[in-house]
C-alpha cells in the first residue's frame, strides 16, 4: 500500500526496500512488455539488487490481446523454473473492461491480484470511459469480487476529484504508477497523481514496468513517502 502523510523524498533505491509491485508487464512475450526471458530475468535481478520482495505479474488481457489463463500460466511457470532468486513471483492480469471481459467473468476466468484471491485488477481507455462502466464494475462485485482499477490519474475522462470518489463510495479501489509521479507520463496524470495522493485514495502501487528503460527513469527520480 502507498501512505503519504508528511511526504518527505526519498532516494528511488531505498523505497523499493521491501516493495510489492503490483502491475508489470514483464512476463516475456505476452503482450507489449518484456519480450524475452532474458530480459525478465534481467529486471528480477535489478530488482532483487534494489530490495524488492514481491511481483504480481498483470499481462494485458483485451480483444486485441487475448492472452487465455492457461497460456499465461505456462508462461509463467517457465519463468519461474528459469528463476533462482528470493523474490516471490505471482501471476494476475490486467483486464480491459470490454467484450472479452464480460466474458471472462461470466466464466469466472479470471486471474486475481493479491494473496486473498478476491481482486481484479482492470483498465479502460484513457480517454473514454466503457459503456456501461458503473455497471460492470459493480457485476465484478457482485461475484464477490474487488476491482482494482490501474493507474487512474491516467484518465483523462474522469475530469475532477468528484469523479474519483464516486468511484471509491462504489468500492472500486485504486492502483497507482510510479511513473506518474516521475512525470513519465506528462503533467496531467502527475498532478492529478498527486491529487489522490492527498486525498489518501491509493491502495496499492505498481511500477507499470514493460522494459528496463522505464525502470532507470523511476530510479533517477526521487520519490515522495
Amino acid at each position: 500500500m502507498f501512505f503519504f502523510k508528511k511526504r518527505p523524498t526519498y532516494s528511488s533505491s531505498n523505497y523499493f526496500k521491501g516493495f510489492t509491485d503490483y502491475h508489470c508487464h514483464i512476463l516475456p512475450g505476452v503482450d507489449d512488455g518484456v519480450k524475452t526471458l532474458d530480459e525478465s530475468l534481467e529486471i528480477l535481478s535489478e530488482y532483487e539488487r534494489l530490495g524488492v520482495e514481491v511481483v504480481w505479474f498483470t499481462p494485458h488481457i483485451m480483444e486485441d490481446v487475448p492472452n487465455t489463463t492457461e497460456a499465461l500460466r505456462e508462461r509463467f511457470q517457465q519463468l519461474k523454473d528459469a528463476y533462482s532468486g528470493s523474490i516471490k513471483l505471482n501471476l494476475a492480469a490486467e483486464y480491459m473492461l470490454d467484450g472479452l471481459f464480460d466474458q471472462r467473468l461470466k466464466d469466472n476466468d479470471l486471474l486475481t491480484l493479491g494473496h486473498e484471491g478476491n481482486q481484479i485488477l482492470v483498465e479502460t481507455s484513457y480517454f473514454n470511459a466503457p459503456i456501461a462502466m458503473e455497471q460492470t464494475l459493480r457485476q465484478i462485485m457482485s461475484k464477490g469480487l474487488f476491482p482494482v482499477l490501474a493507474h487512474p490519474e491516467r484518465y483523462r475522462y474522469i475530469a475532477d476529484i468528484e469523479g474519483y470518489r464516486r468511484l471509491r463510495n462504489m468500492g472500486v479501489k485504486f492502483q497507482m504508477n510510479l511513473g506518474s509521479i516521475t512525470g513519465v507520463y506528462g503533467q496531467t496524470a502527475h498532478r492529478k497523481a498527486l491529487m489522490l495522493i492527498k486525498e489518501g485514495v491509493y491502495d496499492y502501487t505498481g511500477t507499470d514496468l514493460h522494459n528496463i528503460n522505464l525502470l532507470h527513469i523511476i530510479l533517477d527520480t526521487k520519490i515522495p513517502n
